[in-house]
């Protein structure tokens, strides 16, 4: 495993993670929108991850690394948040609104796990580059 292996596996991490970011941060602004294009409430997205092989004609370690990939963002199956609140515009005949099925709270977890493994992977960057320097000057 070379230098180059090493940051093209890290690349695909924070890749993948700014995804994950992005998504968390549009269920969050979405988490009370009763209303979209495609009829109803928001529904909550998740971006699907799937590792794929590194290499299959390099050596064997070059064989097992994988890097992660966003396949696709796919929506939750959850139910919505029903809540009673007949002056809603979007109230039904019984006067029960249908909510996003996002939580708040699950979302800001979502996020803080997003932000530390971008922030280890950032780490990962760095430190490569620096044993490429180090390695560097011994050979000088």
């Amino acid at each position: 495993m070379d230098v180059i292996d090493t940051l093209s596996v890290t690349a695909s991490g924070l890749t993948a993670q700014r995804v994950r970011m992005q998504t968390v941060a549009t269920n969050m602004a979405n988490a009370r929108t009763t209303r979209t294009a495609e009829g109803g409430p928001y529904r909550r997205r998740m971006p699907v991850f799937e590792a794929r092989p590194g290499d299959p004609f390099g050596d064997q370690l070059d064989a097992q690394l994988a890097r992660v990939e966003v396949t696709e963002i796919a929506e939750s199956e959850e139910p919505f948040v029903q809540v009673f609140d007949p002056g809603h515009p979007d109230a039904n005949a019984d006067g029960y609104v249908l909510f996003p099925n996002v939580n708040v709270l699950e979302e800001m977890v979502d996020m803080m796990m997003t932000a530390r493994t971008y922030e280890a992977n950032a780490n990962i960057v760095t430190v490569t580059k620096q044993m490429a320097r180090s390695a560097l000057d011994i050979a000088r």
